[in-house]
């Protein structure tokens, strides 16, 4: 434990790559295989699991410290990280680092399947915290800052998978591009994985999915990129991106974060078991209706099903809306260029029976559902005469449910990451209104001590009504500026939250508006961010709700949910007690 201690702390004393990299290979080639698992999962960016509540910590620190509440959030506040102030809070350990309770640990293996896990087990609140409390006994501050990160899940450390991937590479003796591939599925529960990752003999997951490749974002007129006829042109869904595998007689689904998501689509999967062995589709995971795509907002309620029953099944069938062929027959296409992937892809929908989704204007009649079809879809490809058409059919993307147009060099290979040329994202001019600041939080790291993160409302019936949280926008002077504003109009405190008389006015943009019940004010946008600092208008003159409402994307009237065809798992499976519970 204590060379993973280390480690993150030497991370975090250097911006340089090669530094950063050469920290990595020395770590890698020291620690033990069952350590190297879990220090790959948490560097490379795995999900980590919160043992602990940050309300428990900030209350069991303070009282351990024997100071009030209201005195360790003002330091949170100077500090901007929770964790070191905890640590600095407490009283000094009664035992140095390798002594005491820090010995119990062992290595990192031992300290976050053992202790970690411990913890996150224990039911009793009261046990839960003599536990946290011993380990606090024997360690100094920077140590108490790393155990804090873990036992909240937030440890980051400024190091990316691709520079894990090359570290790693170095240790295995392998090419960087080949442990990222492996990095993507890799289990990393056991010592046993991590030996597999490092053998350099080591044969390919069957169910592993290759790095997805990013587009940039179009910052100049497409005209710049020459001929229309040399860019293959679709839309741009509101979706999630996926990768789905057939290897092997298994199928994996995987989100572009490279989180397996197959138990929350089931009917993706099932029907997938019938695609050819050795296929692999890059596309997006869609809610579609009576031949419409519904929001992402419905999706979302999907992606956060673990186990969805044959009612959420119903009300928000999930397809597969696929765009890019990556293997076929067991042979990696990426290197082909688009058009040819594209032609063989086309094939394997029109063999299977796959329609297109082409995204109709609200208020166009819907299309008659088929209910005996699988559960995919097929992108289609625009076919402008020029830029001219193209920038006109980008005009209809918000009316249409989507978020704009792809552009993709159709002699291009499928690359690796953001790889600035091959693929851009052209999406429509964000929605915008001029909404008052009526609150703020302090920031953290760099921003701490700073409040950035701010809250925005708008006017309804001669009050304000909170809309949106935003944080990104402004220059480092404005964010000063803004703060000492911020101190001066406080008129109320709730933690780290300050409400503020009404004086700021800023341009927000977003992508979305949509009704909502979750929030107060009826209405969710998506992707808020701060435009400018419209010191040229006065909190009156901001906008109102019922203008946010009026630009609520129209909701469509859809047929009557398809009596969807019942998938049966295996007997004894947990989604089968599931279903069987929602008869």
């Amino acid at each position: 434990m204590k060379r993973f201690t280390d480690l993150s702390w030497r991370l975090d004393a250097t911006t340089k790559t090669s530094e950063k990299e050469a920290l990595l290979v020395d770590y890698f080639r020291a620690v033990p295989p069952g350590d190297g698992a879990v220090a790959v999962r948490i560097l490379s960016g795995g999900r980590q699991s919160r043992a602990v509540s940050t309300t428990l910590l900030r209350t069991w620190a303070a009282e351990a410290a024997g100071i009030p509440d209201w005195l360790v959030e003002e330091c949170y506040a100077h500090v901007g990280d929770l964790a070191e102030t905890l640590a600095l809070l407490l009283p000094e350990p009664v035992a140095c680092l390798g002594t005491g309770a820090a010995t119990e640990w062992g290595g990192l293996a031992d300290c976050m399947r053992g202790t970690v896990d411990r913890i996150r087990a224990e039911a009793d609140e009261g046990r839960k915290r003599a536990l946290v409390e011993e380990v606090w006994r024997g360690l100094g501050p920077a140590e108490r800052i790393v155990w804090h990160k873990f036992l909240t899940g937030g440890l980051r450390l400024g190091v990316s998978r691709t520079l894990v991937a090359r570290a790693l590479a170095v240790v295995a003796g392998v090419e960087p591009a080949e442990m990222l591939e492996r990095l993507v599925a890799a289990r990393l529960e056991t010592a046993d994985d991590y030996r597999e990752l490092l053998d350099p003999a080591a044969s390919a997951t069957s169910r592993r999915p290759y790095p997805f490749f990013l587009a940039a974002p179009l910052d100049e007129p497409p005209a710049m990129l020459g001929d229309v006829a040399g860019w293959q042109v679709e839309w741009k869904w509101d979706g999630a991106r996926a990768q789905l595998v057939r290897r092997g007689g298994e199928t994996a689904l995987w989100t572009r974060g490279e989180d397996l998501v197959g138990e929350r689509f089931p009917e993706v999967v099932a029907a997938a078991e019938r695609l050819p062995e050795g296929t692999v589709l890059d596309g997006e995971l869609l809610v579609v209706r009576g031949g419409r795509q519904l929001g992402f907002d419905q999706l979302s309620r999907r992606l956060h099903r673990k186990a969805p029953t044959r009612r959420d099944i119903a009300e928000l069938p999930v397809a597969f809306l696929a765009y890019d062929l990556l293997e076929a027959d067991g042979v990696d296409l990426r290197a082909e260029p688009l058009c040819q992937r594209r032609r063989q892809l086309e094939a394997l929908a029109a063999a299977r029976g796959w329609p297109g989704l082409e995204p109709p204007m609200v208020g166009d009649p819907l299309p008659s559902p088929d209910h005996d079809s699988e559960p995919f879809l097929l992108s289609p490809v625009l076919c402008p005469t020029d830029w001219a058409a193209v920038a006109s059919a980008r005009a209809t993307a918000r009316d249409r449910g989507v978020e704009g147009v792809m552009l993709k060099r159709r002699e291009g290979p499928y690359g690796v990451g953001r790889t600035r040329g091959e693929w851009w994202k052209w999406k429509i001019e964000p929605l915008e209104i001029d909404a008052v600041l009526i609150g703020a939080v302090a920031g953290h790291g760099r921003r701490a001590g700073l409040h950035t993160d701010y809250t925005f409302g708008v006017w309804d019936d001669g009050r304000l009504v909170k809309i949106a949280n935003a944080y990104s926008g402004l220059t480092d002077k404005e964010l000063t500026e803004v703060d000492r504003i911020i101190r001066m109009t406080t008129l109320e405190k709730k933690g780290p939250w300050r409400g503020v008389t009404a004086t700021l006015v800023m341009q927000l943009a977003f992508e979305r508006v949509a009704e909502s019940t979750r929030h107060a004010s009826g209405v969710a946008v998506r992707f808020p961010r701060i435009v400018r600092w419209r010191r040229d208008k006065s909190p009156a003159e901001a906008g109102s709700l019922a203008d946010l409402r009026a630009l609520v994307a129209p909701v469509e009237t859809l047929p009557p949910l398809p009596p969807l065809p019942r998938l049966i798992p295996p007997p004894g499976d947990r989604q089968t007690r599931l279903w069987e519970e929602d008869e």
